[in-house]
């Protein structure tokens, strides 16, 4: 007796904020290293989720800055709405705060733990108060606030309250200092990469070590913000259900009409029919048993899936292609958007992209993109749904190699919209393996499987055709030379000879004495316009003509050209370098073109 009595003393209740701090790890804050990504996801979904509700192209500012022994300083700021004074001290400092959490649609985030878990990780590791500051128009003033958590009762604890003058005309703007490590620089930059391709309406800019980068936007165009629906009766379980009919005054009938998605009169009277009651029934008063009854009723009656062009926010497979090629430079790129699809009455959608060759490394396995409502997922590879379906498609009948996960110069990315997905812990890092997302998952892989396997195919052919153009090029000049030579006659032009093989757009690329020389010559019969794409270690500072367009990624520049080319007519351009790297002509149909390097 005496020892329960001790026991029961030491029982007490603890709060959410208690017990996220002893498990942080929950939430991806198991590592300093890691606490930096995390901390900067959650303020970039915050601010990508708040400019697609203003209807707004984001313009994110992202800055880290060593301030002190392992101390680093976080700002995140966006153009978005900003947030009501009122509310900035819940949103950041109480746990489960938000309004998304109640509302049925595709958001980032939902829970409402994210951004106030980075206020809570500072607070454990510097103890210094997070400062936010907010402004929502151009006619009301901006607000400064410095905010820790009262880790007792998940209450924010308001250190600092004023006004501020702001540049803003409207947004946010959050500061956390915490004690890290900046070895994950390399995995921060992958992720603010990975989160522009699959947010292409979105400017980042990021100041880190002194060095900055931009993520520039591919689309002008503002998303359009997804609509929240009803739930849906396939989707319920009983607690809900108990605590949804205790709240309520309407007759069961009209209560089953206008809560839940999908259902009428005519599948509310079914489903009040299957159940024994009667559809002008009170739903408050309806006992436990009579609500089970109700439940079985509404899972056993056949209702329509819910409605997803309003819930769900799918990037699109040309936006998709798009943010692939401003990110990565490959040889091919093809994408699906699967229909909609439910899971548990939760509406669902899968897109997928493949790529292969360019820049990707041509050893070791497949780079495989994760994304869930348009969120990168970085950790717990091995544990996500997407890996395993990727290791489970046969890729061998798609002219790829594979040791469980494909393997070559291949890029897999695959996106899981819905609005609920389902992680397989708190910290959002792997989806779970939902049969129906699996089997979407699955047929989306094998679509672009076979695209990628015409590809090769093609590319197989062509580099037939390409060895043959490259002896017809080579060859015939030279023979020409030689018998010039010895027939003492003056040489001829062997073009002619070349056009009539061919027939096709001809783009040659030879380097001698350090002068690198790229020749197109036309001989389809009619005037093409055409881009010339050229990427290899040489800047072409000296290029004639200049090129229209210069960037660089690694060391590699990429030189664009554009020209308009006359029917048997020669476009030449060379400027000083080694050469070496790829050629690539683009505005015209493959069969029409053929690009040759004499170095190689």
């Amino acid at each position: 007796m005496v020892l329960a009595d001790e026991l029961a003393k030491q029982q007490r209740s603890i709060s959410v904020a208690e017990f996220f701090e002893k498990n942080k790890h929950l939430l991806g804050f198991d590592s300093p290293t890691r606490g930096v990504i995390t901390t900067i996801k959650e303020a970039v979904d915050n601010a990508l989720d708040a400019c697609e509700e203003a209807q707004v192209l984001p313009d994110i500012f992202i800055s880290i800055k060593k301030t002190g022994n392992d101390i680093f300083r976080i700002i995140v700021e966006d153009n978005g709405p900003g947030i009501v004074p009122a509310q900035v001290p819940f949103v950041f400092g109480k746990l489960l705060y938000g309004s998304r959490f109640h509302q049925i649609r595709q958001t980032r985030g939902q829970q409402g733990i994210g951004i106030s878990a980075a206020v809570l990780y500072a607070q454990l590791t510097t103890g210094v108060p997070t400062i936010i500051i907010s402004r929502t128009g151009p006619k009301e003033t901006a607000h400064r606030f410095e905010i820790q958590i009262k880790i007792e009762t998940n209450e924010p604890d308001i250190i600092l309250q004023q006004p501020f003058e702001w540049d803003r005309i409207h947004g946010t703007r959050v500061q956390i200092e915490f004690k890290s490590t900046m070895s994950a620089k390399k995995k921060l930059l992958e992720y603010l990469k990975y989160t522009s391709v699959v947010n292409p309406h979105a400017r980042i800019r990021v100041e880190l070590d002194d060095e900055a980068f931009t993520f520039e936007r591919v689309s002008q165009d503002v998303i359009s913000c997804p609509t929240a629906i009803q739930q849906h009766p396939h989707g319920i379980e009983f607690g809900q259900l108990k605590r949804m009919a205790a709240t309520s005054e309407q007759k069961l009938s009209d209560f089953l009409v206008e809560t839940f998605s999908r259902v009428g009169k005519k599948t509310a009277q079914e489903m009040c029919g299957k159940a024994g009651l009667k559809g002008t029934a009170k739903v408050k008063g309806l006992s436990s048993d009579e609500l089970k009854t109700l439940l079985a009723a509404m899972q056993a009656v056949v209702v329509p899936a819910p409605p997803t062009t309003q819930c769900l926010s799918p990037i699109g497979e040309e936006l998709i292609r798009r943010g692939l090629d401003k990110e990565f430079q490959m040889d091919f790129v093809a994408a699906r958007t699967r229909p909609s699809s439910v899971y548990s009455g939760h509406p669902f959608m899968v897109e997928a992209a493949i790529g292969y060759g360019g820049r990707l490394p041509f050893e070791g396995n497949v780079i495989i993109l994760r994304f869930a409502n348009r969120v990168p997922l970085m950790y717990q590879q091995g544990a996500c749904v997407i890996t395993q379906c990727v290791a489970n498609v046969n890729w061998k009948i798609y002219n790829l190699s594979q040791q469980g996960l494909p393997m070559g110069p291949v890029l897999i990315l695959v996106h899981v919209a819905s609005t609920n997905v389902p992680f397989t812990s708190e910290s959002k890092d792997a989806i779970a393996g939902i049969p129906e997302i699996e089997k979407e998952i699955m047929l989306a892989l094998q679509d672009l499987g076979r695209e990628l396997k015409i590809f090769l195919s093609r590319r197989d052919k062509n580099k037939v055709a390409e060895d043959r153009a490259r002896a017809v090029c080579a060859i015939i000049p030279e023979l020409a030379a030689k018998v010039s030579e010895i027939v003492e006659k003056p040489l001829i032009d062997t073009s002619p000879i070349e056009g009539k093989l061919m027939h096709k757009i001809i783009a040659k690329k030879w380097t001698r004495d350090e002068k690198v020389t790229i020749e197109v010559s036309n001989y389809t019969g009619h005037e093409e316009e055409i881009s010339v794409y050229d990427i290899s270690s040489d800047n072409a500072a000296n290029a004639a003509p200049k090129p229209e367009f210069v960037s660089e990624v690694d060391g590699q520049f990429t030189k664009v050209w554009k020209a308009t080319i006359p029917p048997q007519t020669v476009w030449l351009v060379s400027y000083t370098g080694k050469g070496g790297g790829m050629l690539d002509i683009r505005g015209i149909e493959d069969t029409k073109k053929m690009v040759v390097d004499l170095d190689v």
